[in-house]
């Protein structure tokens, strides 16, 4: 089973204070060119998306430093007070802060998100563990170990960007 982590982008969207706001305008239409087109205006830290550790860090790698198999693997929800499994990529549902960062880096996720304060954030990438902000439904996952795959999209030097995220919950069951 499939399920989608990611906030859908619309114009009304609420975006992180300073942030460009989100504007999808429709610019081709059936009627006029046969085909529908729309123009999208965003930031790349607009709603569901992966944070490269240029986003904090002045010269540390961007987007196109990483190869692609960084953005997805085997993950689990897990609770600041538990045990983490080490390798995978960790995600967060209760409030996880700085003072979770000596166990996180002893673990050596893959890739760490939810519900992470800004001060976890900046030094999780400071030692290159990209992080994914803004994501939905992780109540729905469960506990058990599942694959994750959130790409960004291609952006030369990016400092993150938007991400389908998705979780496959039955990918590792036997």
């Amino acid at each position: 089973m499939f399920i989608d982590l990611s906030i859908p982008l619309t114009n009304d969207m609420t975006v992180y204070e300073g942030d460009p706001a989100v504007t999808i305008t429709k610019v081709h239409n059936y009627a006029t060119h046969t085909w529908e087109l729309r123009q999208l205006t965003l930031g790349s830290h607009t709603g569901t998306h992966v944070d490269a550790p240029s986003h904090m860090h002045k010269g540390a790698k961007t987007l196109s430093d990483l190869p692609i198999e960084r953005f997805c693997g085997v993950a689990q929800i897990v609770k600041p007070h538990e045990l983490f499994p080490c390798g995978c990529g960790l995600f967060f549902i209760e409030a996880a802060d700085i003072t979770l960062l000596p166990r996180l880096l002893a673990a050596h996720p893959r890739f760490v998100g939810g519900a992470i304060s800004e001060m976890l954030e900046r030094a999780l990438l400071a030692e290159g563990i990209i992080t994914y902000t803004d994501l939905i439904n992780l109540e729905k996952v469960g506990s058990a170990p599942f694959m994750f795959y959130g790409f960004p999209l291609a952006i030369a030097d990016g400092d993150g960007s938007p991400v389908r995220a998705v979780a496959h919950v039955t990918a590792l069951t036997k």
